[in-house]
């Protein structure tokens, strides 16, 4: 990777066209906004400096401030050919060092603060030694499996945003910002769960292909600080500039809506059901752990053909079987533990070939990294328990960007595996396994997961959403129903 490409990567630059950035400003305007002070935090060539001198021309103050000397040059001498050049106020900075409450507590009146702040995550920086990072802190206060699975791992722009509402707690400010989509979701959750003094905010979605060349889920998030209005953590999603209705969205039980709407129409489906949708199984290591099979031989993922013994082996479907709805392909894993925590030496007596290939490859498996399975016994898996050796499920891959369950029955007699990007509930019975296909495909049932799923997200379908629905015979939803009703009435 080039030094020019690192560079990129390390600042997320990606710069605002012109063109948007007026784009952004005249939506503003038109909504009443009418800032005494405009602040860029990160201004770049200053897209947002110069489209603020034109749209909002009673702003006493446009200040711009920049990491990078050579943008700054570029900036003063476009400002240069401005009317009233006096007002701006254009200063390298570093935005994760500067004194940005110093700065405010000297201005007055109302305050805008837009831009683009950097794409890229700390684990990205990480890869490249970048070093425009916040200080190093857990401000998520993510702790345990979480921290160490990389839940952890955060957007810089994330960061940077709620370090703008905490500067402006207490102000009439607003915020306009260009983030992924994502990002603006966790910074209103943020806010809510911080108590922000938010009077209203909406989100309107951008062509992150067309005006920066990057394939993501962007937007505008703008929000309205007001600590004289009563709060409201709930917003609009807007599809475009052009769309005037949008959808609601906002947290019911502590769950993000995606369409409150919709949400509402078809609360009698939330609650629990009979079992719990579970992960495949998790062992990091495909190229040793997982065979296609051929002419009676099993092939691992190094191009090896061994003879194994068949008490281990199961059918293997993948995340991408399961999302395209394929059939199976011959593929198998081996499945060393049935719970997690067993004892795996059992396999020496029991299966001697599996025992001795294990022992072969074991540099591959003693070689993972994750602290999860250092502190398992030798050889050990994640997502087994009981429920896997059932032998009918439903199956979902949470990466596939659509609602699509599978009914999947045994091969050969055994029940099938998936890996760890497919969730499922298991039955002993086909019968048992019908009856929840059916209902889980049912109209309402699918409205209502769709008002809960987050399509843009990279694993859109979790386990938290899945369990929310009943989909089954259960336990009474009443109370549930009541505090539901409850919420989305405030």
């Amino acid at each position: 990777m080039n030094p020019e490409t690192n560079r990129r990567i390390e600042y997320g630059d990606f710069q605002t066209p012109d063109a948007l950035a007026i784009q952004v400003c005249t939506r503003l305007a038109a909504d009443g906004v009418s800032p005494d002070v405009v602040i860029e935090p990160t201004c770049g060539l200053g897209a947002f400096v110069i489209a603020a001198a034109s749209k909002f021309p009673d702003a006493a103050h446009i200040c711009g401030y920049e990491i990078n000397p050579e943008y700054l040059q570029i900036l003063r001498e476009r400002i240069s050919n401005i009317k009233e050049p006096t007002k701006y106020s254009v200063r390298q900075a570093n935005f994760f060092t500067h004194g940005w409450q110093s700065d405010l507590d000297q201005l007055t009146g109302s305050i805008l603060v837009v831009g683009n702040f950097p794409w890229v995550t700390n684990a990205a920086q990480g890869l490249i030694g970048g070093n425009n990072l916040p200080e190093k802190s857990n401000f998520l206060n993510f702790s345990g499996f979480d921290a160490i699975s990389g839940k952890a791992n955060f957007d810089i722009s994330e960061w940077m945003l709620i370090d703008v509402l905490r500067w402006l707690k207490g102000r009439h400010a607003h915020i306009a910002m260009l983030v992924k989509t994502a990002v603006a979701r966790k910074v209103m959750a943020h806010a809510q769960r911080r108590q922000d003094s938010v009077s209203d905010a909406y989100i309107i979605q951008i062509d992150a292909k067309k005006n920066f060349a990057a394939s993501v889920d962007a937007c505008l998030l703008v929000i309205n600080l007001d600590p004289e209005k009563d709060t409201c953590y709930d917003y609009t999603v807007y599809q475009d500039f052009n769309d005037k209705i949008g959808r609601r969205v906002g947290t019911r039980l502590g769950m993000v809506v995606r369409d409150l709407e919709a949400f509402n129409r078809h609360l009698d489906w939330l609650g629990t059901s009979d079992q719990k949708w579970r992960s495949g199984i998790k062992h990091d290591a495909s190229s040793v752990m997982e065979f296609i099979r051929s002419g009676g031989r099993y092939k691992n993922g190094l191009g090896e053909e061994v003879s194994l013994e068949d008490r281990f082996l199961f059918p293997l479907l993948k995340g991408s079987d399961v999302g395209s709805d394929k059939t199976w392909r011959e593929k198998y894993v081996l499945v060393t533990q049935r719970h997690v925590g067993e004892q795996t030496n059992s396999i020496e007596t029991q299966a001697p070939l599996t025992w001795s290939y294990l022992i072969k490859h074991a540099n591959y498996l003693d070689g993972r990294g994750s602290t999860i399975y250092k502190k398992n016994p030798r050889f050990s898996i994640f997502g087994i328990g009981d429920y896997s050796f059932r032998p009918w499920r439903i199956a979902i891959c949470a990466l596939y960007k659509s609602l699509r369950f599978r009914l999947v029955g045994p091969i050969d007699g055994r029940p099938v595996m998936f890996d760890d990007t497919v969730y499922y509930v298991s039955f002993e019975t086909e019968a048992e396994a019908v009856a929840a296909y059916s209902s889980l495909n049912s109209k309402p049932i699918n409205a209502l997961l769709e008002s809960l799923i987050f399509w843009d997200e990279k694993r859109p379908i979790k386990t938290s959403i899945l369990n929310s629905v009943r989909w089954s015979p259960s336990t009474s939803v009443e109370p549930l129903l009541k505090l539901t009703r409850s919420s989305a009435a405030e």
